[in-house]
């Protein structure tokens, strides 16, 4: 029996990102629901958000950002092997939406399959694209995290409608003769999985919003600081930390007790809402293109949602 030889490392070599078209602001959405912008932000840090119309599945959002991910990376559709694709809401679980995704961006018979940590996954499927590559597996991924969250969120609930939204973010991994690609920390609070929750087919999201900031607030820092320990990585090196968009609060309670004060947070929630697996690679995909963070530099990510799944890894930024 032979086993494969894979490379030394892997790296991201370009992102991509997609929001559809349509803006929901606070006031928009005080028309419908009891609620104002005052609130909103208050609890979340929310101004507006993305909402994929009726004609546009998560399908669509995820041939998008992938497409442009692909573009910018220089790689033709037949350079990828492997399309991994993190999600949480598909409209249906069979067919998988990643062997559909990479039809259309025409890669052709690529290992293809779909990877369910909920907010956590993008940092779950880089972390599965690194290890694919290290092995031998494959040898281009494309990995792309894409909800469309509107369709299992319930707009008349207040504690749920405001926060969540849609949208799509892609990375291409490639091999790299350096790690670029830093271990991933990963883990689950399995008894606290019914804080969110979509209890049937019938059913729309739940979220005890409570119970998640608490959770989120005082167990994930020591998790994304031993993310850095495994990487070689002091926080004070850092150029970016891009934790999920899960709520403004969060977000900055967690940069605090990280110390990396010379990083540039994502606070990308605020104008894109919480896009669960999409997130993280959308947030950090737009301040690439922004200039916000230098190419070369090194960011934190980290990933923590429904499951209650968690996970973090060091990352250069292409």
């Amino acid at each position: 029996m032979k086993l494969p030889a894979g490379a030394p490392g892997a790296k991201v070599l370009a992102f991509g990102h997609y929001q559809p078209a349509n803006v929901v602001t606070n006031d928009d959405l005080a028309k419908i629901i009891e609620t104002n912008d005052e609130w909103i932000q208050s609890r979340v840090g929310i101004k507006e958000r993305r909402f994929a119309g009726p004609e546009e599945s998560e399908i669509d959002l995820a041939v998008q950002a992938g497409g442009k991910a692909l573009a910018a990376s220089g790689l033709a559709a037949s350079d990828i092997d492997l399309v991994i694709v993190a999600t949480c809401t598909p409209e249906a679980p069979i067919p998988n939406l990643a062997g559909r995704v990479a039809h259309r961006l025409g890669v052709q018979a690529p290992g293809a399959y779909d990877l369910n940590a909920a907010c956590a996954g993008f940092c779950y499927a880089l972390a599965a694209a690194s290890d694919s590559i290290r092995a031998g597996s494959a040898k281009n991924v494309l990995v792309i995290g894409t909800e469309k969250l509107t369709q299992w969120v319930d707009i008349n609930d207040r504690a749920t409608s405001v926060i969540f939204a849609d949208g799509a973010g892609a990375a291409v991994v490639v091999p790299s003769e350096t790690p670029a690609i830093g271990p991933v920390v990963w883990g689950s609070a399995g008894d606290k999985a019914d804080a969110i929750m979509i209890q049937d087919r019938s059913s729309s999201l739940h979220q005890e919003g409570q119970t998640v900031f608490r959770w989120a607030t005082t167990a994930l820092h020591p998790v994304a600081k031993e993310a850095c320990e495994r990487a070689g990585v002091a926080p004070a090196d850092l150029a970016a930390f891009v934790p999920h968009q899960a709520n403004l609060r969060i977000i900055e309670a967690i940069a605090r007790k990280l110390g990396a004060d010379k990083a540039v947070v994502a606070r990308d929630i605020v104008l894109a809402g919480n896009t669960s697996a999409a997130s993280i690679p959308l947030a950090l995909s737009r301040m690439i293109e922004q200039g916000e963070v230098p190419s070369g530099g090194l960011a934190l990510l980290l990933g923590f949602g429904a499951g209650l799944t968690y996970a973090s890894q060091v990352i250069e930024i292409p």
